[in-house]
């Protein structure tokens, strides 16, 4: 009977523990609401906010519930571990202006005006700590203030391990996210635009992840020569990762930045990883690698666009003192680019594959699309849209195999590196094709193909509709052309230009070296000069005039540009040539669209 009795009540406390167990669920949830605070855009939420943090914290994690509303913040605050700071969007927000203010879930941040230094906006303080879901706004922020005024990071972590930021807008603020051994962190789609930089991640030793980040010029009006939008986009850095053990970085964007990725070095090292779906725009350096880990930094489905109104701007540039490898494969290059690729490290190696070059040497100089001086390094099957130098390998390079690439016109290296370079099944140049073609020739000014022969020259433009239309370029006040000869036959130039009057003066005209060889009279022309041979398969005339713009001499021109004659065409003939021409042009030129 005893043993019974004790066994009745053994039971009958189980079954109460177990309905007060039901009837008081472990918490996991907490309203800000509920602990004060105020969506009026002038109460000091910092106190109501991290009360409830703490709350979480203190129970084991939990989940911080912010609604929608404008919130005030005068202070900083702390994510404990395994809490999330939650507001209401499940996508990145953005906004369409700058007159447009975000909803949803915004916090409006005041503090730290003024200085870098000092504790972030919001610190991830603990592991598995998580903000998501809300926009950040920097209410004092002016688009008048340049330099602009600076604050500590935006959202910031240091020491901890799986820390999460995840759909949310970080509107101007000084720095986005800073993240320092935070190792296993996820940053994923995030938009905003930050002024100094976007994403700084450093001693990160266990694989992070950033994804899907948009930083482009949101609730900005955009002018790449404002004098705000032109700091950042000669002084501003989108991503930065210093010491990071094999990074994952995937589908990520910027626009208008001094430097799109930089892969800088600390104390503590540089970066190898895995960098996927990468996109530069409007970038003076598109992609910067001050240092680089020997598992190298290995950069797949790229398109890089150089600053718009630039004259300098490379989209690859390798510094001086890599180490590591740099590996491209089918990215793209467009835009207003002066290089596409600039290799300086001689301890480093470079490698683009299957990638697609489509302008550079936007100032006419005959700058290359790659410029390799140095190192080792590796071009196959990469395609160029347009003519003139495509690779030059200076003295300095210790290996280059460049092999398998087209190139209208034919594929054209500069190599002073001697049997260090290696070329192989490249497309080759029109005049290789055709010997014959060197003796007697036409060049169209204006049409594709004319890139290999025309340095200092503005761009293509036509007049009428084909397949009548008239081609041309306008020249600078020195211009230069690099028309092929074969050595030791003396050539004939004929060359088809309009000189507008305020060009000419009494030293206008064609030089070979210092020596005019043809003057130019205003109007249009026929200009014809005779070349001695050469000894060298190419021959350099300059074309001198006086340069003028139109916008100083027509009140309702907006074209700054500094122009001379227009250029119709150029026609080369060996004195014992035949009457049959090379059409360059007709060669160069693409077939039309359907």
């Amino acid at each position: 009977m005893r043993h019974s009795l004790c066994l009745s009540m053994f039971l009958v406390t189980s079954m109460v523990a177990s309905l007060c167990h039901a009837q008081s669920p472990a918490r996991v949830r907490w309203s800000v609401m509920d602990l004060g605070a105020v969506a009026d855009e002038k109460s000091d939420n910092t106190a109501a906010f991290q009360k409830a943090l703490d709350e979480a914290g203190a129970a084991g994690g939990g989940i911080v519930e912010v609604p929608s509303g404008r919130f005030r913040f005068a202070g900083t605050l702390r994510v404990p571990a395994g809490v999330t700071l939650q507001g209401t969007y499940r996508v990145p927000p953005t906004v369409a202006s700058k007159s447009d203010k975000p909803d949803g879930t915004v916090l409006l941040a005041y503090a730290g005006r003024g200085s870098e230094q000092g504790a972030p906006f919001i610190q991830l303080a603990g592991r598995n700590a998580v903000v998501s879901g809300l926009a950040v706004v920097y209410p004092e922020w002016k688009q008048s203030d340049v330099p602009p005024v600076p604050y500590p990071p935006c959202i910031a972590s240091e020491n901890t391990e799986n820390v999460g930021i995840s759909e949310c807008c970080l509107l101007n603020p000084y720095e986005g996210i800073r993240l320092v051994r935070a190792h296993r962190h996820l940053v994923r789609n995030i938009t905003g635009y930050p002024i100094k930089r976007g994403i700084y991640v450093d001693e990160c030793y266990d694989i992070g992840h950033i994804e899907n980040v948009h930083y482009w010029p949101f609730g900005v009006a955009y002018n790449p020569e404002d004098p705000y939008c032109k700091w950042i986009n000669t002084q501003g850095v989108a991503f930065e990762l210093a010491r990071t053990d094999w990074h994952y970085v995937s589908n990520t964007f910027c626009f208008g930045y001094g430097v799109g990725y930089k892969f800088s070095q600390s104390k503590s090292g540089s970066t190898n990883g895995n960098f996927l779906g990468l996109g530069a725009d409007s970038c003076r350096r598109a992609v910067l690698v001050e240092q680089a880990q020997p598992p190298g930094l290995l950069i797949t489905n790229g398109e890089f666009v150089g600053r718009w109104s630039s004259k300098d701007s490379v989209c690859v540039e390798i510094g001086d003192k890599v180490e590591g490898k740099v590996s491209l494969v089918n990215c793209s290059f467009w835009g207003p680019i002066d290089r596409c690729v600039w290799m300086r490290s001689p301890f480093g190696q470079f490698t683009a594959s299957a990638c697609n070059f489509v302008h550079w040497d936007n100032n006419q100089r005959g700058v290359p699309a790659i410029q390799l001086d140095a190192g080792r390094n590796i071009v196959q099957s990469c395609t160029f849209e347009l003519g003139g130098m495509h690779v030059s390998v200076a003295a300095q390079v210790r290996s280059a195999m460049i092999t398998g690439n087209q190139a209208q016109g034919g594929f054209h290296i500069e190599n002073a590196a001697g049997n260090r370079t290696q070329a192989l099944a490249n497309e080759i140049d029109l005049f290789d094709a055709d010997p014959q073609a060197r003796s007697h020739y036409r060049i169209t000014i204006g049409r594709e193909g004319d890139e290999p022969f025309l340095r200092y020259w503005h761009g293509r433009e036509s007049m009428g509709a084909e397949p009548n239309a008239r081609h041309m370029r306008w020249s600078q006040g020195k211009s230069v052309m690099r028309l092929p000869v074969v050595p030791g036959r003396a050539y004939r130039l004929a060359m088809s230009l309009s000189a507008p009057p305020q060009t000419v003066d009494a030293a206008s005209g064609i030089y070979l070296g210092d020596q005019r060889i043809a003057p130019l009279k205003p109007g249009e022309q026929n200009i014809t000069a005779e070349i001695p041979a050469q000894t060298g398969g190419h021959v350099m005339l300059e074309l001198r005039c006086q340069a003028w713009v139109p916008k100083q001499r027509e009140p309702k021109s907006n074209d700054d540009r500094e122009l001379g004659v227009s250029g119709y065409s150029i026609t080369m003939r060996a004195a014992d040539a035949t009457d049959k021409c090379f059409d360059v042009s007709a060669v160069n030129s693409a077939p039309p669209h359907p």
